[in-house]
């Protein structure tokens, strides 16, 4: 009953956030195809997550290794990102399994990820967190030194970096975000106008649930969403 109900969630969101970000995307001169969504799937129940694959979602985003891990071989498929905090010693559960780290927050998460790769013999994507707000409660990189921060990372072995990522702070209304949204967009042309070798600003992950249209139009490539998407979940459980 509980995945009937999440289901019938998902079904009447879904169709009217395609429409949004079709909108949104018109604002800032692209298409609904120039965006990507991205379903994020905490406490989500794998029948509801697989339900929204078969719908069209394309790409998942898990935040906890844990509950990933417990999902992986559940999923229908699917691309699939990890896009949560990342404990260093939890790295070489997960960099075999997802196409792509949104977090990476730390040159030492940065450097374990590339030893775990280099030992695997593969290539990690990753996208490098912006901590855009400044903000004590939140890891990243400060917006100052992102481009010091992605000449260094780019030299590691193993790992690719596609772009950024970031989390503005909490504000009444997502219109009060916009100026952080367009902060990273300038960042994001910056470093991408410098060819740092390794690198490639394809990527810019940032707008959620509440601000993701504002986001668009400022000129995320990618938005994050769950709550939007499957209603609202116990986050404890």
């Amino acid at each position: 009953m509980m995945e009937k109900l999440s289901i019938d969630i998902f079904n009447d969101n879904y169709k009217e956030i395609t429409q949004n970000i079709a909108r949104a995307a018109e604002k800032s001169g692209r298409k609904y195809e120039d965006i990507t969504l991205l379903a994020a799937t905490k406490t989500v129940d794998v029948e509801v997550i697989n339900h929204a694959i078969e719908a069209g979602v394309s790409f998942i985003g898990e935040n906890r290794v844990q509950e990933f891990l417990s999902k992986y071989e559940q999923y229908n498929p699917v691309n699939m990102h990890f896009i949560g905090h990342l404990q260093t010693n939890k790295v070489k559960d997960i960099i075999d399994k997802v196409s792509l780290i949104h977090s990476v927050d730390s040159y030492r998460l940065a450097e374990e990820i590339s030893r775990q790769a280099v030992k695997r013999n593969i290539i990690v994507n990753i996208l490098l967190e912006i901590n855009i707000g400044d903000e004590q409660s939140k890891s990243g990189f400060e917006y100052d030194e992102a481009v010091a921060a992605v000449e260094k990372i780019a030299k590691l072995g193993g790992i690719k970096i596609k772009g950024l990522m970031a989390i503005p702070p909490i504000c009444a209304t997502s219109d009060e975000n916009r100026p952080y949204f367009a902060k990273m967009k300038k960042l994001f042309i910056d470093i991408g106008s410098k060819k740092i070798d390794n690198s490639s600003m394809d990527i810019l992950s940032m707008g959620m649930s509440d601000d993701y249209q504002v986001a668009i139009e400022e000129g995320a490539t990618m938005v994050r969403l769950g709550t939007a998407l499957f209603g609202r979940r116990n986050y404890n459980i």
